[in-house]
């Protein structure tokens, strides 16, 4: 089963580590992700820019509004996402508690949803229009 690790940290904290700081973490969790890969767990995952280069699309009065910035005001921004390859929930836990992402914040790990039915039954609607 896929699961969608989203990793936090504070906002600032990775440009205020030393530079050494920043290659041991960066360093470590590269490592720990070439493990996931070799074991097969690994099927996914991109670093986010800044917080301060997002954009937000709101559905608002008939149109869409682009707003800069994240959604939501917080003291932790989403840094990245890993995609992982799990037997189960306890599966994934397990594995995320090993990465040194986790030092730096907070992972969410949520299960991936199977829209593969959900994709089949809209394109039965959408070829009879």
């Amino acid at each position: 089963m896929k699961y969608v690790c989203l990793g936090y940290m504070a906002a600032g904290k990775f440009e205020k580590m030393s530079e050494s700081e920043r290659n041991a973490f960066v360093d470590g969790c590269f490592a720990y992700d070439d493990v996931l890969r070799k074991n097969g767990h690994f099927t996914g995952g991109e670093a986010l820019k800044p917080a301060s280069s997002a954009v937000t699309l709101r559905f608002q009065n008939g149109k869409v509004v682009v707003t800069d910035g994240p959604y939501a005001e917080t003291k932790e921004v989403l840094g990245g996402i890993l995609i992982l390859e799990a037997n189960d929930l306890n599966h994934a836990i397990q594995l995320m508690s090993n990465h040194p992402g986790v030092r730096g914040g907070p992972f969410e790990i949520r299960p991936a949803a199977d829209l593969t039915g959900m994709i089949r039954e809209s394109e039965r609607r959408r070829a009879k229009t």
